[in-house]
């Protein structure tokens, strides 16, 4: 059994109001977490309150220790990394403007250009 132990009253408090006044769900979520499991919750009742996997229990236990209150966020880089960087999208904006209902061009140029294959929909987001 592993618990969240030798927490101190301020990192108590600090943690109960990170669990109600954080903006981002998962931060609130792993802060009430903390707190269960210093309440004496086993990580398998965390397990079924949260609807996690174990594993994701046992994470959110390592990332607290390693990192403290760093750890209740998630790190940068997170997610698929993006297709076209900064130059690129201004490029096919310019091709955009050039022509406007013209996507399956654009396309093509992106593809000739820069070697990436993109589908309307990414262009029409850029």
């Amino acid at each position: 059994m592993r618990f969240m132990k030798d927490l101190s009253q301020e990192t108590l408090s600090l943690l109960q109001r990170i669990y109600r006044e954080s903006k981002h769900y998962r931060v609130r979520q792993r802060a009430h977490c903390l707190m269960l499991s210093c309440h004496g919750y086993t990580a398998k009742e965390l397990q079924k309150i949260f609807q996690v996997n174990l594993f994701t229990i046992y994470h959110w236990f390592d990332a607290w220790e390693l990192r403290r209150f760093c750890g209740l966020y998630e790190k940068k880089g997170r997610g698929r990394r993006p297709k076209l960087n900064d130059t690129q999208r201004e490029q096919i904006r310019q091709w955009a403007k050039e022509f406007p209902k013209n996507l399956g061009k654009i396309g093509a140029f992106i593809q000739e250009e820069f070697g990436i294959a993109v589908s309307k929909d990414t262009i029409k987001r850029v």
